[in-house]
């Protein structure tokens, strides 16, 4: 099996926004999802989102099929923030994940990030997991309810 993780190409979009779909809908069944996903309305051109310079998108594969993604984003304030990661259920396990922070973190460092930003949400340790086992570990907890 050969896996490597590398830039997202404007050729992956498609590809991309079918994970993206399948990664909304485990979202959508988690704590807090709901609210997640009516923040973050997702990546309608995924072309633009691989051209665009204040983002950095990776895919991840294993023998040339893609099955996992991370979308990075820049701020002016000098922060990488990880906007999306998913991997497909069925290539978990692989180090996948692992792959895309690494790719991620390898790319903010280029870029002068100070800052190295992700979230998880409530009860998903397979993120939380992800992220701490690049060192990255929480730093404030969000609380929120809807007052309408």
């Amino acid at each position: 099996m050969h896996e490597s993780v590398r830039p997202a190409a404007s050729a992956d979009a498609a590809t991309l926004a079918t994970l993206e779909e399948a990664a909304r809908a485990h979202l959508f069944y988690q704590r807090g999802g709901p609210a997640v996903l009516a923040e973050q309305p997702a990546t309608r051109d995924w072309a633009a989102a691989i051209a665009d310079d204040q983002r950095r998108v990776f895919v991840a594969e294993l023998d040339g099929v893609v099955f996992g993604y991370l979308e990075l984003r820049f701020t002016p304030a000098e922060a990488a923030i990880v906007h999306q990661v998913y991997v497909d259920p069925e290539a978990r396990e692989l180090g996948l994940g692992d792959w895309l922070i690494e790719a991620a973190l390898d790319a903010a460092r280029s870029r002068g990030a100070r800052v190295f930003e992700g979230f998880a949400l409530p009860g998903d340790r397979d993120t939380k997991n992800l992220f701490e086992r690049a060192g990255i570990t929480a730093r404030k907890i969000i609380v929120s309810t809807r007052l309408d």
